[in-house]
């Protein structure tokens, strides 16, 4: 299978919760670069925000973390709007506690989505291992 990137280079589709420096700012999200990372703040409930150019359906979460600092439990949710969004619950993924990419297949969820697909996606990390969320690169 090839998959297509929904993700945008443009720095509004994607939001976050909270940033704990600039240096360690939401736009290390999609840069590939595997030395920047985006960095929360303390606390629960920090999330990653996503909004596609298009209606899509996603196939697939792929993240990576630097180790120590990962969302063990993310809540997926899932709006067809990009301009108001009402989430709702779609799935959860439970990455390890590990500094490597990590890919996680949504194609069993794919029912339960709007027949023309999404628009926003939301990772909310409910559980952490640590009080800070490093996220190295987030794609779908």
């Amino acid at each position: 299978n090839s998959y297509v990137s929904l993700i945008s280079t443009n720095p509004q589709d994607v939001k976050v919760s909270s940033t704990l420096e600039k240096s360690t700012g939401k736009k290390h999200l999609t840069d590939n670069n595997p030395e920047t990372c985006w960095t929360s703040r303390q606390g629960p409930g920090q999330y990653i925000h996503l909004t596609f150019e298009r209606p899509a359906i996603p196939k697939r979460v792929t993240i990576s973390f630097q180790g120590g600092f990962v969302g063990t439990k993310c809540r997926l949710e899932v709006s067809e709007s990009s301009d108001r969004p009402e989430w709702q619950a779609w799935s959860y993924i439970h990455p390890e506690d590990a500094n490597r990419r990590q890919i996680f297949d949504l194609i069993t969820h794919r029912d339960e989505l709007p027949g023309k697909g999404i628009q926003s996606m939301k990772l909310v990390f409910e559980e952490s291992s640590d009080f800070y969320v490093n996220a190295l690169h987030v794609g779908s």
